[in-house]
């Protein structure tokens, strides 16, 4: 394996070594002979095996083993200091140019073993099932086409209307009375011909009429508007095809999002079965009655549909590519608008008899 260094700066310090990767924070390092010095600057100089490493520390009067460089190198990876050199790119120019910026972002997460593009790789081989292409959906097929995802089935049945202009950039004032789904798949097709899209212009009514839309995907994001069990309808489907739920919404001055990973995290009815009985004659029971009776109007406003639909997206990016764990899995995030949008995790309780997550196929944890 030929291995690169990332970009970074060092400088001794006495017997020490001070190394700047990530500008926020400074590695300091034992080096009372040089050795690490040295072996930085041969692997600055370009990709190389441990077995060519040994033999220019040699060269400097450093004797070194193939087995001591290699160990110096894991070391180094520990910290996040090295990839595969031949892993940095696609290997494809217009690829590589097209992905540029999603690589160097990936390159922060990269080591030996773990590369920048496989995890665009992954991306551009990823089918992701968008229900809802309105607020926060029209953001969320805007990141996931800019991250590259491959492949995108839009769910909707609006069309267009002048009120949606405040929060969907998707959309043109030519744009009223046409399908939002037709329009929102064909803006994808403008955006990256690269990218597979297909628009379904359907009503969601229950649970079996997501089944023909799950069979090949990997993972659904967004929601569905118009029912109060409509997410209960989407928590079902992704259980039942095993792949994860990325959702969120917003109440009158709160927002929230949250995903779902089938056989590893509680799932969005484990949620339900902590909250109050509506029919209980108790404050948090009329509550609950109140709240699941109360019809808002949408409140949601462009900068805010973009942090929803964003959220969103990034807690799909960790399911598809695995560069991190997901963050909300199993968990509601909430950001309030009254405290400054600081974020608050709040995990679903689990429901060991939950009927919907006994649906799921069995995963290890």
């Amino acid at each position: 394996m030929r291995v690169v260094l990332k970009e970074c700066a060092w400088e001794p310090l006495g017997d020490d070594l001070v190394v700047i990767y990530d500008p926020r924070e400074a590695l300091t390092l034992a080096d009372p002979d040089g050795r690490i010095a040295a072996l930085l600057t041969e692997l600055s100089a370009g990709p190389r095996t441990a077995a060519e490493l040994a033999a220019a520390l040699a060269a400097r009067g450093l004797e070194a083993s193939e087995a001591d460089v290699a160990e110096g190198l894991a070391g180094l990876d520990s910290l996040g200091l090295l990839e595969e050199a031949g892993e940095r790119d696609l290997g494809d120019p217009v690829a590589d140019e097209r992905h540029f910026s999603t690589l160097t972002f990936f390159g922060s997460f990269a080591g030996l073993g773990r590369s920048r593009a496989g995890y665009v790789r992954r991306l551009r081989e990823s089918h992701v099932l968008v229900l809802g292409a309105g607020g926060a959906g029209s953001s969320i097929v805007q990141c996931l086409a800019g991250l590259g995802v491959g492949a995108m089935t839009l769910v909707d049945r609006d069309d267009v209307a002048p009120r949606n202009f405040a929060r969907q950039f998707l959309y043109r004032h030519q744009d009223i009375g046409r399908s939002k789904v037709d329009r929102a798949a064909e803006w994808v097709r403008e955006y990256d011909p690269t990218i597979e899209v297909r628009a379904v212009d359907r009503w969601i009514a229950g649970p079996e009429d997501l089944k023909d839309l799950t069979a090949d995907v990997d993972l659904i994001a967004g929601g569905l508007d118009g029912e109060p069990e409509a997410h209960l309808w989407v928590n079902e489907a992704a259980l039942r095809a095993g792949v994860p739920l990325v959702s969120g919404g917003m109440q009158r001055t709160q927002l929230m999002y949250c995903s779902v990973d089938p056989g590893r995290s509680p799932c969005l009815l484990c949620d339900e079965s902590d909250r109050p009985d509506p029919g209980e004659p108790t404050s948090a029971g009329v509550a609950q009655r109140l709240t699941r009776g109360l019809r808002l109007n949408n409140a949601l406003i462009g900068p805010i549909a973009m942090q929803m639909g964003s959220l969103i997206a990034y807690e799909a990016l960790r399911y598809l590519t695995g560069f991190e764990p997901p963050r909300a899995a199993g968990a509601r995030v909430m950001l309030d608008l009254r405290t400054g949008l600081v974020p608050v995790w709040e995990p679903f309780p689990r429901d060991p008899e939950c009927p919907a997550c006994a649906l799921a196929p069995v995963r290890p944890v």
